[in-house]
């Protein structure tokens, strides 16, 4: 864990009301949670904001699709990309009390049987949430729905040459504008990462990534490996299980001697991570176990990925490190006419992009000071040098599971905002515990009522309409 010497004091946070305050045109890419609340507080700073959005509507990844890529494994640059990740029976991991942004809670809507409400609901209640939002937030009349942003490149200081174009609406022809900043807010649950395995090229079975699992009843029958350690592999293992003959779970987290049984289940085994597959179609695990498979999940994460950037390599992504962020957000000898939303994981992510969108439209008017793009660099530098000194590997540079909440706090700090509350950092450290204690359990079984009234009486400061 990084100590966090890296928000160590610098010459930033709110400047004297008499200066100038600076009113600029922004381009926000992406409709998703990231950038709603990002439109939402750039025009309460005064900017000017248009959203671009591919999809014809908002919601980013929360938008469920049956539809998959014809490229399970999402590696065929040429296919046709699908956005969301969303399986049919996915809830969420974390309670909706702390899940929602600061000033709109996200609160079981009564009086009507359609909304779900359930603590830890399904994806269409996080739609729902979102699609409130942005209805009440007065975002909707920013976006340009199905609007592809084909590339954004540097005009001049502070100018930025966005070129975009309509999808299938039969006209022809991209079209150019100029805006004085760029915040970028694509998400990062589209670009699959892949898990090598040995003798893969020769092994005759199936492989899907979980970006295109969407339903169970495919697997009638059949034997699955499902690689991965994270919350996907775990939910989708157990989803899988009601109808495979067999699931085996597979993950460099997992050291296990010999297979593990899990409890509850007659189907389901836990493995160290594969050793090597084979052309009859065996999966050899590294603890010394072995099964005849038909399909290879990988839960295995995903990549950044920005392919309407044009910064001269400036803007890269190297086993999955954005480079040269300061603060995960802005790039040094870009800053602050290009930022980015949403790039830590691992987090509570919507009130990390409310805090930091808060503090990209203060910087753009000026209201909120930052260091010198060589300040930042010698930040983001002792920022790397404390990772590879803690032997931390690039691929977990935006991983600030550990220090999360300091993070949003040094956020707030500089916007002039409240630190996160506590109770929503004791639920968040609440439901953590609950999950490894009850881990079939814990979103319907918990012992944080307290903290959940707590949440409640918090709520009560906003005017919040049902």
């Amino acid at each position: 864990m990084p100590t966090f010497r890296t928000l160590r004091p610098t010459p930033t946070g709110l400047v004297p009301d008499c200066q100038l305050m600076f009113r600029r045109r922004i381009a926000v890419i992406g409709a998703g949670a990231a950038g709603l609340v990002t439109a939402r507080e750039l025009r309460r700073e005064g900017h000017g904001v248009v959203v671009f959005e591919r999809g014809d509507s908002v919601g980013g990844t929360w938008v469920y699709t049956p539809a998959v890529e014809s490229d399970l494994l999402s590696l065929d640059s040429n296919r046709k990309v699908v956005h969301s990740s969303l399986y049919d029976s996915l809830r969420t991991n974390l309670p909706r009390e702390c899940m929602g942004f600061s000033d709109y809670p996200f609160v079981a809507v009564t009086g009507n049987s359609d909304n779900d409400h359930r603590r830890f609901p399904g994806h269409p209640e996080v739609l729902r949430y979102l699609e409130d939002f942005s209805r009440d937030a007065d975002v909707n009349g920013m976006v340009r729905f199905r609007t592809e942003v084909v590339s954004v490149e540097m005009e001049g200081e502070g100018r930025w040459a966005v070129k975009s174009r309509k999808i299938d609406d039969g006209l022809t022809g991209d079209e150019s504008e100029v805006y004085d900043g760029i915040v970028v807010c694509n998400g990062h649950h589209t670009e699959p990462r892949v898990a090598e395995i040995p003798g893969i090229e020769i092994w005759p079975g199936k492989q899907i990534h979980s970006h295109n699992y969407r339903i169970p009843q495919p697997f009638l029958g059949q034997v699955v490996v499902v690689i991965g350690g994270s919350a996907s592999a775990v939910d989708i293992s157990r989803d899988i299980a009601g109808f495979a003959k067999e699931v085996h779970v597979a993950s460099r987290s997992y050291c296990v001697e010999n297979p593990m049984k899990q409890p509850g289940y007659d189907n389901l085994w836990l493995h160290s991570m594969i050793e090597s597959t084979n052309s009859d179609g065996t999966v050899v695990f590294q603890d010394g176990s072995s099964a005849h498979v038909d399909v290879i999940m990988h839960c295995t994460g995903y990549k950044y990925h920005f392919p309407f950037l044009k910064t001269d390599g400036i803007i890269d992504v190297d086993d999955n490190r954005v480079s040269s962020l300061y603060k995960h957000v802005f790039p040094p000898f870009f800053s602050p006419f290009l930022s980015f939303i949403g790039i830590p994981w691992k987090v509570v992510p919507f009130p990390l992009c409310e805090l930091q969108s808060k503090w990209v439209a203060g910087v753009l008017s000026g209201r909120i000071a930052v260091p010198t793009p060589e300040e930042m660099m010698e930040d983001v530098k002792a920022f790397y040098l404390e990772m590879e000194q803690a032997a931390r590997p690039r691929r977990y540079t935006h991983n600030i599971a550990n220090y999360q909440f300091e993070y949003d706090d040094w956020l707030a700090s500089q916007c002039g905002c409240p630190p996160v509350a506590e109770w929503r950092k004791q639920m968040y450290e609440a439901t953590a515990k609950n999950r490894v204690a009850r881990p079939e359990s814990y979103r319907d079984e918990w012992d944080d009522d307290d903290l959940v009234a707590a949440a409640h009486q918090d709520f009560k400061k906003f005017l919040f309409s049902s």
